[in-house]
């Protein structure tokens, strides 16, 4: 299936590892040109080496989504080094693990700041180049938190929804010019995410990894854990120009374990 996306400028964020990097691999097989970005500058040059090593075009460089300044700086960068946006796959590493009555004032402000205000300042960033050109795809990556609260994620409760709800507004706002807004949910995927979450969830909870994982595997009607690269593929997908009246949605990849009916 031709996506129709070849040489489109794609901006994929936190993308040296997991989920991001799993993304910016699909959207390079794809033809797109693609900049990536993350904190940790090792894990993001071999991911480049990576994507270049696929054929692609790409642009890489550190950045901390928190700084607001500095996603501003980064965007115009790639609009230089690869022209104007097409596609922005907003991600960022999930909150800390904990509940109510175990996480700081400063955990909530930085929670914040990674999971809301740094999609809200890329998209602040990319709309202007989509507009221009009147198309434009951005996806969200968030949580099945969005659509069912995780027991010991307080944080991750709270700010996931807000970026659906954000994501909503620009797609109301902006589907006129042809510019899609959609939020994908993981469920339990393969990444460092979840093996974070094993080593917290062991200490609670007294159980072995493995013991963690068959639980998780068992409240997924697929009976198994994701892998990145299945959550990629619909994320390139509600990128392609064949996913242009897919708009406002928030689609869980989980195997089933979201029971609700939406």
């Amino acid at each position: 299936m031709d996506l129709g996306i070849k040489d489109k400028v794609a901006i994929v964020v936190a993308s040296s590892k997991g989920l991001g990097k799993a993304v910016a691999r699909e959207l390079t097989v794809e033809g797109a040109r693609v900049a990536i970005c993350a904190r940790g500058e090792p894990d993001l040059r071999k991911t480049e080496e990576e994507l270049n090593a696929l054929g692609g075009r790409v642009f890489a460089q550190p950045l901390d989504v928190t700084d607001v300044h500095a996603i501003s700086s980064f965007v115009q960068a790639v609009a230089r080094e690869l022209g104007e946006i097409e596609i922005l796959v907003t991600n960022g590493g999930g909150p800390p693990h904990g509940n109510f009555s175990e996480v700081s004032l400063e955990n909530w402000d930085q929670a914040y700041r990674t999971t809301v205000l740094s999609a809200v300042a890329f998209c602040r960033g990319v709309l202007p180049y989509m507009q221009k050109k009147k198309w434009g795809r951005i996806v969200n990556i968030t949580s099945v938190s969005v659509k069912q609260p995780i027991d010991g994620l307080v944080l991750s409760n709270a700010f996931r929804p807000a970026v659906a709800g954000m994501a909503k507004s620009i797609a109301n706002e902006c589907g006129s010019f042809n510019i899609t807004v959609n939020n994908v949910c993981p469920g339990y995927t393969r990444t460092e995410r979840l093996e974070e979450l094993v080593e917290s969830r062991t200490k609670v909870t007294g159980k072995s990894r493995e013991e963690l994982l068959r639980d998780w595997e068992n409240q997924t009607p697929a009976r198994r854990i994701g892998q990145p690269e299945e959550l990629a593929a619909l994320v390139a997908f509600l990128c392609s120009t064949r996913a242009a009246y897919i708009n406002g949605t928030t689609i869980a990849v989980d195997g089933g374990l979201v029971r609700g009916l939406l």
